[in-house]
């Protein structure tokens, strides 16, 4: 009996002197998009294709936590984008080319580092069309101001507060990695939001140094150079070689039984136009700087539990090219969302543009819905009709 007891009293010293071990958990979850879109002008041709990732991109994740006491717990994400018809990597072929981090995070906010989302979309994009039933092509032309998360941002750090009375606020540094000049491809950003009931706010700004290879130029598994224009929208692509990319953002939406009504404004700058040997191409010698003014009204409507219908009309005005007219766009987005469960819904959306005066790159301006191929005239609409599943 002696040695019994004795060796219980042995075996639960012995345990007693080993650590517990920390809860932990991954979880594997993902977001299928699939739809069929009719564009009436893809570079003058009418177009029926099958697009993949348009109310919400096509995804596959892992993302995990382990709780390591007092308060702390470890914490990553990877993430993929992928297009259903191909079975291709998104995000320029990158294998976690959405979302790729590790972090801490402590009872007075979280610090992440790796391949992130700057603080306009985390503050800002949540009020807009395009976050909510509009999907891509119910973004601001382009999406010249970041508001529909087009670009991540490599080698960041980031900070995320904890929620004090509705307001979170944050932070984000991307390193340049350029030897001897530390301000070169960085980028950093800014933003806070509130919530209190029905209504939402979010304000933010962006600053990003020779945006063409560091901000635009991150969907991409090769190493660029400022030889390449890595804009494609003709909204914005003449201004490559700007030096500085700056975007000042705030939104609000505001909830009132069924309805919602949403408002956003953008300010985007390209300055320090003329930086070929190290931001990118200049073909039609611009100096000086380029702005865009955006403003977003939205009203959703919660129609029955299942079935939300929405509205909204955009406008941009650009700055004049080389004493030009400026660029103008008018859009139009209407949809309706229709839930069959908690994870599966089916949508339709349909998306008008109208272009005025003379895009960036010198010439009368072209209707270029977001995501979808550029109009050969200033105006073009888009519908898709789709179908959503989250796991």
């Amino acid at each position: 009996m002696k040695r019994r007891i004795s060796y219980v009293l042995t075996t639960l010293a012995m345990g007693a002197a080993v650590p517990a071990f920390a809860q932990s958990s991954v979880t594997l979850y993902g977001l299928i998009d699939e739809g069929l879109e009719y564009n009436t002008n893809a570079g003058g041709h009418q177009q029926y294709s099958m697009v993949s990732g348009v109310h919400g991109g096509s995804r596959f994740g892992l993302r995990g936590t382990e709780d390591l006491g007092g308060g702390l717990k470890a914490i990553f994400r990877l993430e993929n984008g992928s297009d259903v018809n191909s079975g291709k990597l998104g995000q320029g072929g990158l294998m976690f080319g959405r979302q790729a981090y590790v972090g801490l995070t402590t009872p007075y906010g979280t610090v992440t580092m790796g391949r992130q989302y700057d603080s306009v979309v985390d503050y800002v994009g949540p009020v807009t069309v395009g976050d909510q039933w509009g999907g891509t092509i119910g973004s601001h032309p382009g999406d010249l101001d970041n508001f529909d998360n087009t670009q991540r941002v490599n080698n960041t750090v980031k900070y995320t507060s904890a929620t004090y009375d509705g307001v979170t606020f944050g932070g984000m540094y991307s390193f340049g990695g350029i030897a001897g000049n530390t301000g070169r491809n960085q980028v950093w950003s800014l933003g806070a939001g509130y919530t209190n009931g029905p209504l939402l706010l979010g304000i933010a700004y962006l600053n990003a140094r020779n945006p063409n290879v560091s901000f635009f130029g991150t969907s991409s598994s090769s190493t660029l150079t400022a030889a390449t224009n890595n804009i494609t929208s003709p909204v914005y692509s003449g201004y490559a070689s700007a030096s500085t990319y700056e975007v000042a953002g705030a939104g609000g939406n505001y909830t009132f039984g069924a309805s919602t009504f949403g408002a956003t404004y953008s300010y985007t700058r390209f300055s320090g136009l003329g930086n070929a040997a190290t931001s990118g191409p200049n073909v039609l010698h611009y100096t000086g700087s380029a702005f865009f003014n955006n403003v977003e009204v939205s009203y959703k409507y919660q129609l029955t539990p299942a079935l939300v219908l929405g509205a909204e009309y955009d406008y941009t005005h650009g700055s004049s090219v080389q004493g030009r007219d400026a660029a103008q766009y008018h859009q139009g987005t209407v949809g309706a969302d229709y839930f069959l469960s908690k994870r599966t819904d089916i949508y339709v959306i349909g998306v008008y543009q109208k272009a005025l005066g003379f895009d960036s790159t010198g010439k009368s301006a072209v209707a270029a819905i977001n995501q979808v191929t550029a109009a050969s005239t200033n105006h073009q609409a888009v519908v898709r009709l789709g179908f959503r599943h989250t796991f």
